[in-house]
């Protein structure tokens, strides 16, 4: 099968070609998918694309005069796909939904270790030679109550990290996993959980229901002080209402790898040039906040695991249908 592989970096290429072993004809371009760049599919069957590209309406019709006939993900989130669109086209729609569930829920509770320590701060004195411990004062994590919302694979396994710390977890979903119960969670609403944690970690999807979950009505529901974490996908979070909680001295601390823009940015080396987004520029003003460059997923495990159902993604859909786990459709939009 033709694939054109959109957003390639280094690791990518070497990951899915190790897992290709040439079952399939792979082409790999640096270009994210745009409606600019969506006419690079021509001659293609299917297309991989990554969690920073665009598959909207438009996009999916000029993929769709290409001829291609798939679309996969090299990620579990899909929000960026017009899946309604992609019924209508006739093109089927594929993800990679459990690459590795540890690498995310480990990055948040670096994220949630590395604010209440202060280790970010700690590392640039130590480097200057300044050992005074002034303003690094952190808690115990031992008795704090932390929030997850959503237990899906990777919340689930970012309950099982807090509870070994000795936290008591309260989570919220839409449908509440036996799993999570039977590891000793309790389930609330989302606004008890609010109300009632130290910690808030984010692990939705993101859909429309879920887009600014986390706005200025949510954050006011908070404990003052409390620390919020974001993992899952930047516009759960409404970035101004975040600022205005810091600002407020409300908020905390706030961890995120994910953005609400982070398209125009992560993935990018952009040392050498002035940030155009003020909002972003404003978040790093913070001594309280702490930013990756959406890098949960990225361990050698995941990558291996993201390659190799990549390829059997295109393995199953070139013999006549994909794995209904992998498979995406509009009913995952209720």
């Amino acid at each position: 099968m033709r694939a054109l592989v959109y957003s390639t970096r280094a690791f990518d290429r070497r990951a899915l070609e190790v897992a290709n072993a040439g079952r399939h004809d792979l082409e790999f371009v640096e270009a994210s998918l745009r409606e600019r760049t969506a006419g690079l599919a021509e001659s293609f069957e299917a297309v991989v694309i990554f969690s920073q590209d665009d598959a909207s309406s438009a996009v999916l019709k000029t993929l769709y005069s290409c001829g291609i006939k798939l679309v996969t993900l090299r990620a579990a989130g899909f929000n960026q796909v017009d899946l309604q669109a992609a019924q209508r086209l006739g093109i089927a729609v594929a993800r990679v939904p459990a690459y590795s569930p540890e690498a995310v829920a480990e990055h948040a509770v670096a994220l949630m270790l590395c604010l209440n320590r202060k280790i970010h701060r700690a590392y640039n004195r130590v480097r200057e030679r300044n050992f005074a411990l002034d303003g690094l004062m952190g808690f115990d994590m031992k008795g704090k109550t932390a929030g997850v919302v959503g237990t899906g694979r990777i919340g689930i396994a970012a309950c099982r990290i807090l509870l070994g710390f000795g936290c008591r977890v309260l989570a919220f979903d839409v449908e509440p996993s036996k799993e999570a119960r039977a590891l000793g969670v309790e389930y609330a609403t989302l606004d008890e959980l609010l109300c009632a944690s130290d910690i808030v970690s984010l692990h939705c999807p993101l859909t429309p229901k879920t887009r600014h979950l986390i706005d200025a009505d949510a954050l006011a529901m908070m404990k003052d002080g409390a620390m919020l974490i974001n993992t899952s996908r930047g516009a759960v979070v409404d970035t101004s209402a975040v600022i205005a909680a810091l600002k407020a001295r409300t908020l905390g601390s706030l961890g995120i790898d994910v953005y609400e823009e982070e398209g125009d940015l992560f993935f990018k080396d952009l040392s050498s040039e002035i940030l155009d987004d003020e909002v972003f520029a404003r978040l790093l003003t913070f001594p309280n906040v702490l930013v990756t460059g959406h890098q949960g997923f990225f361990t050698r495990e995941a990558l291996a695991n993201i390659a190799d159902t990549t390829i059997q993604n295109l393995t199953d859909f070139e013999g006549g249908g994909l794995d209904p786990e992998n498979a995406v459709t509009t009913a995952m939009l209720a």
